[in-house]
């Protein structure tokens, strides 16, 4: 299971694109391997093991009053992430804020790029499955902040390549090809929603933000930190253009 067909990731938008009715985006072999982990997706093993660490670590009942919630309202509250934690003045993502709970029930956090987080990312983010997207990027000034930050980043082009995430997911180009993957729009495909995420190219789970790693890597970017106030902030923003097509919680996902 650790090993799968790989591909080469898309580094640029110096190769041709044509439209996504030219060209499969998948192979038949491929496609089929797909619609099988629909239905028996790997990933599933991932938030079993999550939810043993986190009903370790963490607790839904540490967790919810930490944010100030009953266990009961838990779901709704973790569909709101990232968002402002009033203890410590910052707009976190939620392994963020189970770093924090670990500490104060006396455990050492794990980092946030270890697959023990992922884990249990994964599996405390399914406890909001099927709740609207409820992220408020208005309501507070750190919030505005945030997603005004992680719109600049998104936009803004860097690197040896000066691309942005734009670059590929503008509405100018959404619908073309790129390397035999048709170029998505973020908000469309759930992104904010939808990950943590089995990933077939990769054979392991991965989170919005690692994704965001890969992405910045392969287009010659200098790779920001996970938790870092910009890969928050673009989580803000992405997240937020889920919420605009009014997406759900759908936890794990499975990406090509």
């Amino acid at each position: 299971m650790r090993k799968m067909i790989s591909l080469i990731a898309a580094s640029a938008l110096t190769v041709s694109l044509t439209m996504a009715s030219e060209q499969f985006s998948m192979s038949d072999a491929d496609r089929a391997l797909y619609q099988e982990m629909l239905e028996n997706n790997p990933a599933d093993i991932f938030v079993e093991e999550g939810s043993e660490l986190f009903d370790e670590l963490v607790t839904e009942e540490a967790l919810a009053k930490f944010l100030g919630v009953t266990v009961d309202e838990l779901p709704k509250t973790i569909a709101s992430f990232p968002r402002y934690i009033p203890q410590v003045d910052e707009v976190l993502g939620l392994d963020q804020v189970m770093q924090i709970v670990m500490h104060k029930n006396g455990h050492k956090p794990f980092k946030l790029k270890s697959s023990e987080m992922f884990e249990m990312l994964a599996y405390a983010k399914s406890l909001a499955n099927d709740e609207p997207i409820n992220i408020d990027v208005n309501a507070n000034k750190k919030m505005q902040e945030s997603f005004k930050l992680g719109e600049k980043m998104f936009m803004t082009k860097r690197g040896k390549r000066g691309l942005s995430c734009n670059s590929c997911h503008s509405k100018e180009v959404v619908g073309l090809i790129l390397r035999t993957q048709p170029l998505p729009n973020l908000g469309d495909v759930n992104a904010g929603g939808t990950w943590p995420a089995y990933r077939m190219t990769k054979s392991s789970l991965r989170t919005l933000q690692r994704r965001f790693q890969g992405c910045m890597k392969n287009a010659l970017l200098a790779v920001l930190p996970i938790g870092s106030k910009e890969m928050v902030a673009l989580e803000v923003y992405v997240t937020n253009l889920a919420k605009q097509k009014d997406k759900k919680i759908s936890i794990p996902g499975l990406k090509r």
